[in-house]
């Protein structure tokens, strides 16, 4: 549970800022930038992350499922898992967003990639990290301390 939990809460938070940056750096907002425009991205960001939470809280749960069912898989480490994860997210996030526009070209296709392809690292990696690496703690249920009694 742990996990869909760290999925569901960094997955629109990553992918609704880089679908941001994404989005203005395919329309040509970046070609002449100032402190100002930088700090108009940031205030845009910040009212639009409720709408990343919105529509984004689906597809970061489903990228959580494909790193469950990867996570049973005992043949799969976890580092394999991670880059498996990222690939489904930036083909998924590619597809569905990277042919939209004018502009449809590689450059759409890689920007919009890693609006999945990051978040789907980042969340798995932090799973790996924080609930499958757990220390064991000899309590009363764990079998050593049960002999020793």
């Amino acid at each position: 549970m742990k996990r869909y939990l760290i999925f569901a809460a960094l997955g629109p938070l990553l992918g609704g800022f880089l679908m941001l940056v994404a989005t203005t750096a395919a329309s040509g907002y970046w070609t002449q930038t100032n402190w100002s425009e930088v700090a108009k991205l940031f205030v845009v960001f910040a009212k639009t992350l409720q709408y990343s939470y919105l529509f984004g809280i689906v597809p970061a749960l489903m990228i959580g499922a494909v790193d469950d069912i990867l996570s049973h898989v005992k043949r799969i480490g976890w580092g394999a898992r991670l880059l498996i994860v990222g690939a489904v997210g930036f083909i998924a996030a590619g597809l569905l967003y990277g042919s939209r526009g004018p502009d449809s070209g590689v450059l759409q296709f890689i920007l919009y990639g890693l609006v999945g392809f990051v978040p789907g690292t980042v969340s798995s990696w932090l799973v790996h990290r924080m609930v499958e690496q757990q220390p064991v703690t000899a309590g009363r249920d764990d079998p050593e301390s049960l002999r020793a009694q």
